[in-house]
Parts: structure tokens; sequence; C-alpha cells
């Protein structure tokens, strides 16, 4: 596939939808310094192309859910078709194929404490062909969703960034809500909530008087709703960027085990590196684990011995790299 080179321009557009994710195009105009024609231009190409899209998320704990990452191994042979059959599934946001074509590797969701016919290990095919399941709760995200991957957020400045959180959502936009850490108080969505927030898991930049129709509420009524939901920070806006596509060739996971007493601190300094696109302390044997983005194989060996390799508190790392993505943010890669 064809790689797609950002100028500064589509960067600063990238890192300005990360501020605000439903920020207007007239406002990301005045504190880009261009016209808003050109701003919608710039973003809907890039929509177009598939190289972006905004989602609307939510936080898992204040639904009463727990967010897992769950690793199937099985024969090179079946490991295609169990992916599209995971990634058919509502629960499932992301699958990837990793280790070239052994492993499934997918983001899931699931009630805090699910009946056993909930449970996603349940559905898997009983089969011969799947060789090892294991899934681990993702405790604390550092780098994903409300915490913005560092790669591709540094094309603004910080009075560019104060700008645009300033402006605040007027029209049913999120600004970035809360930290990692922050507290998740429970909420009860209606199913005008649930409603809305379905058709902005498809599309976040949805307009108001769409949402309305979707609905059957009123535009104030959704604004309102949505002014609500992201106050409340059960609903926040991430920005998908096909990242193969933008000519990084390499996008691979890495499962570190890290001394307990240096988890926190080794996840903070992962949050800073351009190369990590994700990173989560989880259950299991390795207590922490990362999505890595990296332009070549020279630039990724690079990375894992002189970056992570330098890193106090690491005792052992795996390696398993990306093949293709089959789900991702909710939406199936054909």
């Amino acid at each position: 596939m064809e790689t797609v080179t950002l100028d500064a321009l589509d960067r600063a557009l990238l890192h300005a939808l990360h501020v605000d994710g439903r920020a207007p195009f007239r406002r990301i105009a005045e504190v880009l310094g261009v016209s808003d024609q050109t701003v919608a231009r710039r973003y809907h190409r890039l929509r177009a192309d598939g190289l972006v899209r905004v989602v609307g998320r939510t936080r898992a704990r204040m639904l009463g859910e727990v967010d897992w990452l769950t690793r199937v191994r099985c024969v090179p042979d079946a490991a295609a078709a169990i992916a599209e059959a995971l990634a058919r599934r509502p629960e499932t946001s992301w699958v990837s194929l990793l280790s070239g074509g052994a492993e499934i590797v997918c983001n899931t969701r699931s009630p805090a404490r699910p009946d056993r016919e909930e449970l996603l290990l349940g559905k898997l095919p009983r089969t011969p062909r799947v060789l090892s399941v294991s899934a681990h709760y993702l405790l604390r995200t550092f780098v994903g969703g409300r915490a913005a991957w560092s790669g591709r957020t540094s094309a603004l400045s910080a009075e560019q960034v104060a700008r645009l959180r300033a402006a605040g959502p007027r029209d049913g936009g999120a600004g970035e809500s809360g930290g990692a850490g922050a507290p998740a108080v429970p909420v009860v969505p209606d199913a005008l909530d649930r409603a809305l927030l379905t058709a902005l898991a498809v599309d976040g930049r949805t307009p108001l008087a769409e949402l309305a129709a979707r609905t059957g509420g009123s535009e104030a009524t959704v604004r309102r709703r949505l002014a609500g939901l992201t106050r409340s920070g059960l609903l926040f806006f991430d920005v998908d960027v096909d990242t193969r596509q933008l000519g990084f060739e390499i996008e691979a996971f890495c499962w570190l085990t890290v001394a307990p007493g240096r988890l926190t601190a080794v996840a903070q300094e992962l949050a800073d590196h351009p190369e990590v696109g994700f990173a989560a302390a989880t259950t299991g044997p390795a207590n922490l684990v990362a999505g890595l983005v990296c332009r070549d194989v020279e630039a990724f060996y690079g990375y894992l011995t002189d970056r992570l390799g330098a890193l106090d508190g690491v005792g052992s790392l795996e390696t398993a790299p990306v093949i293709r993505s089959v789900k991702r943010a909710g939406l199936l890669i054909r």
C-alpha cells in the first residue's frame, strides 16, 4: 500500500484533534493560522484515505466493566479465520495477527464480574487448532486513549494547546479528560446516552443534526447530553491513525517484566518515547505491555537495545511483530 507523507499542517491538525476531537474546523483553523476551508479539506482527505478517524470511547470502569488483553496462540492455518471471528464480536475493539500468523492479540471488554457464559474465553473454539489462550486485566493505561501518543502530539506549541482547551467543548466537543489514574465514578447511561455513544464510536465527529436524527432527541438535548457525558469523564475522543500508511514499517507488541517498585516509573518513561503508541500495566507474568511503532527494522532494533535496554527495573521482555490489523478502534479492516 502506498504510504502518505504528512506535512506540518497535517501533523498540527492531528495534534489538534487529540486535544479536542470534536473541535469545529473554524476553531482549529484560528489556532493553526489557516482558513477553516483548508482545515476541513485536509481532514476530509485524511479521513477518505483511511488515515485518520476520530472515535468516541468510554471509560470501562465507569460502566462497571474492565478491559482485557487476550493472547491466542494457534496453528498458523487457523489464525486468520479465528482472528476474523473475534473481530466480528462486539466486545472486541482491537484484533491483530502477530508472529508470522501464529498468534492473535485482542483488546476486549466485559463486566467486572461476568457470568461464565459472558466470558470471551468460553466462546473461543474448542479445537486443537487453538493451542493456548491467556487473558490479562489492563490495570492502568499510560499511553493510548485519553493519554495520547507523544509521537503524534508534538506539532503544536503549549500556547496553541492552551488556546484549544480554553475554548472548551461548546458543541458537544470533548477536550482531554482526566489522567491515567483519575478515579472512575460509575454512571448509568440511559437509552439516549447509549445511542449517542454507539454513533460516536463509529465517527466521533458526527454532526449534531445527524446525532439528533439518529437518537430521536433535539439538537439542544444532544448538545447537553454530550457535554454531560464528557464532563463526567465517561466519554472521551481518540484519534485512530493508520501508522503503516504513514510510513512506519514496524508495529510490534512488547511484554515487559518490571520490578514492582519500578513499574510506574518505567511506564511513565515509556510514555515519553515517540516509539510507544500504547502502554499499560497488566496482570500476568509480564506486568507491562507496550505497542511499538518504528520506521524500519533498524530503528526497531535500536529502540529495543538503546532505549528499552537502558531502563532500570526491566528484567525481561518479549516482542512480537504485528503482521496484520484485523480490527482497529472498533472497525473491521478490509
